[in-house]
């Protein structure tokens, strides 16, 4: 009777060790691949309407501008020394990317769209951007009724804006003279971006006097290119536009 109750001990031990180095292996793959590979982010607000709406679950490129301490996963990079800076495999965004940043301010990880690069001039007037001396082409698309996460209903009017190099994105503009549709110009400095949201008058981003700022590209964590499933939802209204659920879109 004892060998048989040791022999089942030995046996259960045994398979408690296989399932651990199964787990162990699990999680090395999934520490492995959300460093150096990708990561998914969630969308809380609507400063990135309409490309990114709130609920979006964003999947993240972090190899395609190299890795920082803010690539590493659960916040394990903002234990390291604060002389563990600058970037492995580097590269700066290209203007227009949609891409995911540390903002040292808050202490949060956000989503905006790259609008200028160093060296770059940025200033708005009248709710349209100029960049390096020449307004940025925008091409009207009609006007957009929603509800704001307040549940405040909104009106908007929908343009394609077109930087240099660019094929185009959708912006909101609720109004042309908005606080921030009239200010910079902007000199972007050395290893810096000027960031946009794509919700022009719902975004606090770099034009924000003493918000953001200028975002050092050791602070960039990667490029957002898909939409991988969104769990929001809203309530289907007569005349307000409800965005439907998303899986798998692109940027």
């Amino acid at each position: 009777m004892m060998d048989q109750v040791r022999a089942l001990a030995r046996k259960a031990v045994s398979e408690f060790g296989e399932t651990a180095r199964f787990l162990a292996g699990v999680a090395a793959v999934w520490l492995v691949l959300v460093t150096f590979g990708f990561a998914a982010f969630h969308i809380p607000s609507e400063s990135m309407q309409p490309a990114l709406q709130v609920g979006d679950r964003v999947l993240v490129s972090k190899f395609t501008y190299g890795y920082s301490r803010h690539s590493l996963p659960l916040g394990i990079g903002y234990a390291l020394p604060d002389s563990w800076s600058g970037r492995v495999l580097g590269s700066v965004p290209n203007r227009g990317d949609v891409i995911v940043v540390r903002d040292p301010g808050q202490n949060i990880n956000i989503i905006k769209r790259v609008i200028g690069l160093p060296g770059d001039t940025v200033e708005l007037r009248d709710g349209r951007l100029i960049l390096n001396g020449e307004m940025v082409h925008r091409e009207p698309q009609g006007v957009v009724r929603y509800r704001d996460r307040s549940g405040v209903q909104v009106q908007a009017s929908v343009y394609t804006e077109e930087l240099p190099g660019t094929s185009g994105y959708t912006i909101y503009e609720r109004s042309d003279n908005h606080p921030l549709d009239n200010i910079g110009p902007f000199q972007v400095p050395a290893n810096r971006l000027f960031l946009m949201g794509d919700n022009r008058d719902a975004s606090a981003d770099s034009r924000e006097p003493g918000g953001l700022g200028y975002v050092h590209t050791d602070h960039v964590v990667g490029k957002a290119f898909t939409v991988l499933f969104t769990f929001a939802s809203c309530r289907e209204e007569e005349g307000l536009h409800c965005p439907p659920w998303r899986v798998w879109r692109g940027l």
